[in-house]
């Protein structure tokens, strides 16, 4: 399922692969949900997605090289901008389908997509 989302999506020239929250929506059951905002930001305004791994933009290339590579991936921030460099960084260590949720949290929340406001990690 996550190979249609992979296909569908638009290539980013860093080797990941750019995707909507609308279109991200149907395929997170599928997808390591990796929210590289720090701890504060998880709890603010603009929430979280369920089920995140919360791994701070600093600490991605020390966690990342023990993850499975051919587990796809959506990398999500609050605009976009940290998760494109986590994931270009996971593209560059061979990592086969990496998500940037373009837009980040900013975008979920214009969307009216379902989020959780309190910490369950």
């Amino acid at each position: 399922m996550t190979a249609t989302l992979f296909e569908q999506s638009a290539a980013h020239p860093h080797g990941f692969r750019e995707v909507s929250p609308t279109d991200a929506l149907p395929h997170l059951a599928g997808l390591r949900l990796i929210d590289v905002r720090e701890t504060a930001e998880l709890d603010g305004p603009l929430g979280h997605l369920e089920g995140i791994e919360h791994v701070p933009l600093g600490t991605v290339p020390s966690a990342a090289p023990t993850w499975d590579r051919s587990t796809p991936i959506l990398v999500i921030c609050r605009s976009g901008g940290r998760s494109g460099s986590a994931a270009a960084h996971l593209a560059q260590l061979g990592f086969e389908q990496v998500f940037n949720l373009s837009g980040g949290m900013l975008a979920w929340n214009a969307a009216g997509l379902p989020l959780e406001r309190e910490a369950t990690r």
